[in-house]
C-alpha cells in the first residue's frame, strides 16, 4: 500500500509544512484531513516564503493533485484568498485542486460566536484564534451545519441558514447583547462564493479510494498536533478536530487497512500557542533564545509561541496513540551552541511519578517535569545533509529519542530550505 500519514507529535506547530513540501516530490496525491485555517504550514523555497492555511502544501509542486477532506471546516473567504494569493505567485491552482462536497462552512456568525464565547470565559480563555473553527464543528456535530453540498440547492442552503439564524441571532442578542445576522446578505455572499469555488468540488472519498487502489502514492496532512486533539489532546485546551492519525480516516473517507505508514513530526524542543499545561515550558532566558532562534510565531496568528524542553511523556503518548511508524525531527540547528541539553524522562506529581501522559488535568496542570541532562554542541548543523556529518552529540541526541520512543528517525531537518534536509530511509 502507498498512503502515508502525516501528523504533529506535540502541540502543533512541529515543522509538518516543510516535510509535507519535501515528501510531496514522491507522492501522487496530498490530502489534508481536519481542522481549518486556524493553522498554518510554513514552506521557505529558494528563499521564498509561502504560508499556507487551508491548501495542502503539496500545492507547491506541479502536477500533484492536493485534496481538502471532508474533515476540513472552510471558511470560503480565506480559502479564496489563498488561491488568489498563490495564483499571483504563478502556482497553478485550478488543474490540482480539489474540495469534498461534505466539507463544513464556517459561516459569519461562528466567528461572533467564537470571539463572544472566548471574552466570556474571562480567565478561564481556551485561547482560539477566534476564526470560528470550534463552533463550526458544534453545529457539525449538533447536526445544524451547512456543508459545501448544500449550495448547490439555494433553497436547502437557505432553510438551513434560516434555521440556524433563528437561534443563534437570540443567543447573540440576548446573552451576548451584539447584533445578529441577516440571512439575506449570508445567502447572496456564499452563493457568490460558490460561483469561484464550485469549480473545485468533487467526490474526494471516492477520488482518493480509487488513487490508492491504483496503486498512487497518497499523503495524508495534518494540522495541529497529537496533545491539541479533541480526545487524545490536554482537553479543554485543544482543538475541535481529530489531529491524529486517526482522523485521516474519518476526514477523508479512507479505511485504516489502506495506511501503510504513520510518521509522527518532533520538533527537537517543545512549543505551544495558546493557553493550557505545558509542564516543560520555560519561563527563562533559555526559553526566549529558543523562541528567537527558532522565529517561534504563529503562522496564522503571529503569536509567540511557548518554548521548552523536550517532552518524552508527551511523546511517548502521541507515539502509541498515532502508532508511530517513523519520526521526522525538525529545528535540529537551533540547537546549535547549547552547553546543555535537558529532556524530560518523567513528571513529578507530589509523591508520583509519571512516565504515561496523566488524564487527569489537575495533575497535568500542576506536574514537574524530571529532567536528564544531556551534553550540548557547539559545531553548527545548518544544512548538514549527511548523519555522519552531524557533531557527536547531536547524533547521541536523536539516538536518545529513537531508543526511548522505539521508532526510529527517518527525516532530520537542518535548516528552513526545502534542501536542509537528512533523509535516513524511503517514506512510499
Amino acid at each position: 500500500m502507498s498512503a502515508v500519514v502525516i501528523v504533529g507529535a506535540q502541540w502543533g506547530d512541529e515543522g509538518k509544512g516543510k516535510i509535507v513540501d519535501v515528501l510531496t516530490e514522491e507522492a501522487d496525491v496530498v490530502a489534508r484531513y481536519q481542522g481549518g485555517h486556524n493553522a498554518g504550514h510554513t514552506v521557505v523555497i529558494s528563499d521564498e516564503k509561502y504560508v499556507l492555511h487551508l491548501i495542502p502544501s503539496g500545492i507547491l509542486h506541479r502536477d500533484k493533485l492536493c485534496v481538502i477532506g471532508n474533515g476540513v471546516v472552510i471558511e470560503p473567504s480565506a480559502l479564496l484568498r489563498e488561491i488568489k494569493d498563490l495564483k499571483e505567485r504563478g502556482i497553478d491552482v485550478d488543474r490540482n485542486l480539489l474540495i469534498s462536497k461534505n466539507a463544513h462552512l464556517i459561516m459569519p456568525y461562528h466567528v461572533a460566536l467564537d470571539n463572544a464565547h472566548e471574552n466570556g470565559r474571562g480567565s478561564k480563555k481556551i485561547g482560539t484564534t477566534g476564526r470560528g473553527i470550534g463552533p463550526t464543528y458544534v453545529d457539525k456535530i449538533g447536526r445544524l451545519g451547512i456543508r459545501v453540498v448544500d449550495l448547490y440547492s439555494p433553497k436547502i442552503f437557505r432553510e438551513k441558514l434560516e434555521g440556524n439564524l433563528a437561534e443563534i441571532n437570540f443567543t447573540l442578542k440576548n446573552r451576548y447583547g451584539t447584533e445578529g445576522f441577516r440571512a439575506e446578505e449570508i445567502f447572496d455572499t456564499y452563493l457568490k462564493f460558490f460561483e469561484t469555488l464550485s469549480r473545485y468540488v468533487a467526490d474526494t472519498d471516492i477520488i482518493i479510494n480509487d488513487m490508492i487502489s491504483k496503486k498512487k502514492r497518497v499523503l495524508f496532512e495534518g494540522a495541529q498536533g497529537t496533545l491539541l486533539d479533541i480526545d487524545h489532546g490536554t482537553y479543554p485546551f485543544v482543538t475541535s478536530s481529530s489531529a491524529v492519525a486517526g482522523g485521516a480516516c474519518t476526514g477523508l473517507g479512507v479505511g485504516p487497512t489502506k495506511i501503510a505508514k504513520v510518521i509522527g513530526i518532533v520538533k527537537v524542543y517543545t512549543t505551544r500557542v495558546g493557553e493550557g499545561p505545558f509542564p516543560t515550558e520555560l519561563n527563562n532566558a533559555i526559553g526566549e533564545g529558543l523562541r528567537k532562534r527558532g522565529g517561534e510565531f504563529g503562522a496564522t496568528t503571529g503569536r509567540p509561541r511557548r518554548c521548552g524542553w523536550l517532552d518524552f511523556v508527551g511523546l511517548r503518548h502521541a507515539s502509541r496513540i498515532n502508532g508511530l511508524t517513523g519520526i521526522a525531527l525538525t529545528k535540529l540547528d537551533i540547537l546549535d551552541g547549547l552547553d546543555k541539553i535537558a529532556v524530560c524522562v518523567a513528571y513529578k506529581h507530589g509523591n508520583a511519578l509519571y512516565q504515561d501522559f496523566p488524564k487527569e488535568f489537575s495533575v497535568l496542570e500542576e506536574s514537574e517535569p524530571v529532567y536528564e541532562e544531556m551534553e550540548g554542541w557547539k559545531e553548527h548543523t545548518t544544512g548538514i545533509k549527511e548523519f555522519k556529518e552531524l557533531p557527536k552529540n547531536a547524533r547521541r541526541y536523536i539516538k536518545k529519542i529513537e531508543e526511548t520512543l522505539g521508532v526510529s528517525v527517518d527525516l532530520i531537518s537542518t535548516g528552513q530550505r526545502r534542501n536542509e534536509l537528512i533523509i535516513l530511509g524511503k517514506q512510499f
